[in-house]
Order: structure tokens, then C-alpha cells, then sequence
């Protein structure tokens, strides 16, 4: 059983060959105990994984929220605060998508911010594809909206409206297909 007094590598030995679940109870335990700081973030990020693994999304990401909320350095909270972000982009929550990049963006300078902005980009068109390709039209045209609503290139705007154009042809928004294709011109 974990204990206080228990280091990381011990903590990972304890876990071993149990199961996920089981992993998971262990660790939510051990966040009763009197844990510093430095364990309660390993704690936290090792649950994550798990609940990931478990495809526990809307759990992991609560996780990854409480390991930014932990951490002392900036870079730190920015990394888990994105983790946030794409683990909600993983469940498409909008608008908790939103609220972990703000988290984010409170903590980022000028330049972090921009990093930022590229890897949402990055993460909503990627699982858009993924949708395309498990047939989830309707759920993809949602991501390439919400892309189209950011700061983008000519050339990323151009093609998250083409890719658009091409799902509203497939799921019958014929409407909206019209309305896109009179402004790519």
C-alpha cells in the first residue's frame, strides 16, 4: 500500500503489474495522504495517463488542470495546461477547450502565446482528420468552423474551407456548402 513516506520510483514500483483501475484507486488514495507538493504533481500526471489510458478523458484532463494548478513554473503550467486543451480536443468541448487556453495564455509571454495559438491549430486540425476518417462528418465540420473562426494563414484558410466545403457536400448542407463555396471565389 502507498504510504507518505514513499518515493516516485517507489510509488511506481507499488504500481506495478496492477491494473488500471486498480492503479487508479491506489493513487486516488494516496492524494489523502500528507504528500508534498512535487508528489501530489506526479500523482496527478500519473493518474492522467491512467485515465487516458482507461479513455477517460473528461477525468484526465481534471487531472492535468490540478498538476497545473501545482505547478510553480510558468513553462510548466503552460505544458499542462495545453494538456487540458487537448484532451478536450479529443472530446470535442468546445468550450472547455477555450478555458484551458486562456489558463494557458495567462501564463505565457508574447512568444509562448504564439506557440500556443500554432498548437491549437495544430491539435483541431489533426483530430478533424481523424473524424474525416472515422466518418464523423458532421463532427469534423465542427473543428474546421471553429479553425476558420482563429487568426490563420491565407493558405490555412483556404484549406480548412475546402476541406469544409467537401464534408457540408457529404452531410447534405447543401445551404452552407453554397455560402462557403461563393466566398473560396
Amino acid at each position: 500500500m502507498l504510504n507518505a513516506r514513499m518515493t516516485k520510483s517507489e510509488v511506481e514500483k507499488e504500481l506495478q503489474g496492477k491494473g488500471v483501475f486498480v492503479q487508479i484507486d491506489h493513487l486516488n488514495r494516496f492524494l489523502k495522504e500528507p504528500i508534498g507538493i512535487e508528489m501530489k504533481k506526479f500523482v496527478y500526471l500519473k493518474l492522467a495517463a491512467l485515465y487516458e489510458t482507461g479513455k477517460l478523458l473528461s477525468e484526465a484532463a481534471k487531472m492535468y488542470e490540478n498538476a497545473a494548478n501545482v505547478s510553480i513554473a510558468f513553462t510548466e503550467k503552460i505544458t499542462h495546461h495545453m494538456k487540458v486543451a487537448e484532451t478536450y480536443v479529443k472530446l470535442g468541448a468546445f468550450d472547455r477547450i477555450d478555458h484551458a487556453i486562456k489558463n494557458a495564455m495567462g501564463e505565457a509571454n508574447s512568444r509562448e502565446r504564439e506557440e500556443i495559438q500554432i498548437s491549437l491549430k495544430q491539435m483541431l486540425r489533426e483530430q478533424a482528420k481523424v473524424l474525416e476518417t472515422g466518418l464523423k462528418r458532421n463532427q469534423a465540420a465542427k473543428f474546421y468552423e471553429r479553425l476558420l473562426d482563429m487568426r490563420l494563414s491565407d493558405q490555412e484558410r483556404r484549406e480548412a474551407k475546402e476541406r469544409l466545403l467537401d464534408l457540408y457536400r457529404k452531410v447534405g448542407k447543401l445551404h452552407e456548402a453554397l455560402t462557403l463555396e461563393k466566398s473560396l471565389g
